[in-house]
């Protein structure tokens, strides 16, 4: 990855958009340039899609909880996280190290739908113990890591 790489990413982080238009507006990189390394980002797995973001809050989905999951489980523990992530809701899922075993992040449209959440995780009979955490204000929820540092920080830490 070059310098003309991470500006890209950058530049799609900030404005939301992969429009190569608007990206050489932002980085003056021509526009045949930009598709090339474009394909050359997905080919390489950086860039995974174009999906659109979502508003949770005007979609209805604005109880954000953070549920901390302690389980004892046999075999690899993928096959236990598959489990987890059919509970309906669980839109980010991490296996951690430490007194807890995954965290979990879910978009719910109200108390209700995290009192069915949280039955459903202690339904699972690895589930030894959940601890959760309603979000009061959401201060920060950026998908796009490179949109939260600098250019030039972000050109130190990936450019070869």
């Amino acid at each position: 990855m070059d310098d003309r790489d991470v500006r890209l990413l950058k530049a799609i982080a900030d404005l939301g958009t992969g429009s190569p238009e608007r990206l050489h507006e932002e980085t003056d990189i021509p526009v045949s340039t930009i598709h090339y390394r474009l394909n050359n980002l997905r080919d390489a797995g950086v860039i995974r899609n174009d999906l659109y973001d979502f508003d949770h809050e005007e979609l209805g989905l604005g109880v954000t909880v953070i549920v901390e999951i302690l389980a004892d489980y046999d075999g690899p523990y993928e096959e236990f996280a598959d489990e987890l992530l059919t509970v309906e809701g669980v839109t980010q899922a991490y296996f951690t190290m430490g007194e807890t075993d995954f965290i979990v992040l879910a978009r719910l449209s109200s108390s209700d739908a995290v009192e069915r959440l949280i039955g459903d995780f202690e339904a699972l009979p690895e589930v030894e113990r959940t601890n959760s955490t309603f979000v009061i204000s959401t201060l920060r929820d950026e998908p796009r890591g490179p949109a939260t540092y600098d250019l030039e920080s972000l050109s130190e830490e990936l450019t070869d």
